[in-house]
């Protein structure tokens, strides 16, 4: 497991904590640019407050942002015991009917036909210009899918969704389908002691199962405490855990009882941040967008072999068209570590080192608490894109280098294997 102790301020550029703070700001202004509307709140709201959470807008829901601890210390806490994240704010839907595969295999670019009941995965929805509409996991339930997308597009995904179904019913008049938004809350627990202490809250017999149950895999678990639960192993930090779907009822008894365990505390938006960035993870709106498609965004490997070759998704063209001839592919996604503890924030932009040749544009920019170096995310011209390559960037008016970094910037935990039946 990574050990890192918290990080001094540098000489050389502005604190860690400056820099994760202004991040911070940088992420609530995305996501509620020009928001009139009420915050929604988390059922939890009430709960997180008494814990000493710093409540914040974010994507029209009021959200923790941190607690007692920095950014830094619940970072991280999260990377060497665990910590608990309320991401209720994200819509959880179910696809049913008979049709279903066929329907959702239209919209997004995985291949669902081959995906085993009780496995996820990570896809995206797309254009017809092959861009990202929103990225999403997608769990085969047997009977129904269960799909999480983000909050900042969930408005939009499901208007997109409601369309496509109309037209597909259109076109298939005998089609069952149909999508269920759901109303439940959503809590994470992700680091090296997750699977113990959410293994506490289990019973005994039960333990085991949940030990075997691999990233990326969901099941139905009996909590005596809380009741019935979905628990999927997988999150945003690039650490082992799980995301646990649970009645609004219950859910502040999952989270009491995940705290009560030793190890276990509290986090919020800033350390989701800092850890997703560094396990090299994407932020819509940051790092991919409907002018990106998976290919410019190295996420060719989300489509199988059968979907790249048969297509049948919308923008489907496009992307095969880019995989076909990858000539037709101007930029693609980097990683960059900064040569001093500023990092380059979105919208910076990146040149050929020593010129004015503009060569791309940063999405995502902050501190890593692990690596004790300022790390970015951004997209570059593939003539640019070999890791090693050095770049430039403008900081606060100063021009400083940076270089092409392989991503995750920190190596995923995630626990592989097969699910025994």
């Amino acid at each position: 497991m990574l050990r890192a102790a918290i990080p001094r301020v540098s000489s050389n550029g502005s604190s860690p904590k400056t820099c994760i703070n202004n991040r911070l700001q940088q992420i609530r202004q995305y996501a509620d640019p020009v928001d009139t509307q009420p915050l929604r709140r988390l059922r939890l709201h009430d709960f997180h407050k008494s814990l000493g959470g710093k409540m914040v807008p974010f994507c029209g829901w009021e959200m923790p942002v941190q607690y007692g601890d920095s950014i830094i210390q619940s970072h991280l806490h999260t990377r060497q015991n665990a910590s608990l994240f309320d991401v209720s704010h994200m819509q959880q839907l179910h696809i049913l009917g008979k049709d279903r595969t066929k329907f959702l295999e239209e919209l997004v670019v995985g291949d669902l036909q081959s995906l085993p009941e009780g496995h996820a995965k990570l896809s995206v929805f797309t254009n017809e210009q092959g861009g990202i509409i929103d990225d999403t996991v997608i769990s085969n339930r047997g009977g129904y899918y269960y799909v999480v997308v983000n909050a900042a597009c969930a408005a939009k995904d499901l208007k997109h969704m409601d369309e496509q179904l109309a037209r597909f019913k259109k076109d298939n008049v005998q089609n069952d389908v149909s999508i269920v938004p759901l109303d439940r809350s959503l809590i994470a627990i992700q680091g090296p002691l997750a699977e113990k202490s959410l293994g506490n809250l289990l019973a005994p017999a039960d333990r085991p199962r949940l030990e075997a149950l691999p990233f990326m895999n969901a099941a139905h678990f009996h909590l005596p405490s809380v009741g019935p639960c979905l628990v999927s192993r997988c999150g945003y930090t690039g650490e082992d855990g799980f995301e646990i779907s649970v009645d609004h009822l219950e859910v502040q008894s999952l989270a009491s009882g995940l705290l009560n365990q030793e190890g276990v505390k509290p986090a919020g938006l800033g350390a989701r941040d800092t850890l997703r960035l560094e396990a090299g993870l994407c932020l819509y709106g940051n790092d991919l967008n409907e002018k990106t498609t998976p290919i410019e965004a190295a996420l060719g490997w989300l489509l199988s072999k059968r979907r790249k070759v048969e297509g049948g998704f919308i923008g489907a063209k496009v992307i095969q068209d880019q995989i076909a001839n990858p000539s037709l592919v101007k930029q693609k996604r980097v990683g960059l570590i900064m040569e001093t503890n500023r990092p380059a924030r979105e919208h910076t932009p990146i040149y050929k080192a020593g010129t004015e040749e503009l060569i791309g544009e940063v999405g995502s920019g902050s501190f890593s608490p692990v690596l004790n170096r300022a790390i970015s995310m951004g997209y570059v011209d593939v003539a640019h894109q070999a890791v090693g390559t050095v770049v430039d960037v403008v900081i606060k008016g100063k021009r400083q280098s940076a270089t092409v970094s392989k991503m995750p910037f920190v190596p995923h935990t995630y626990k592989k294997g097969e699910a025994k039946k």
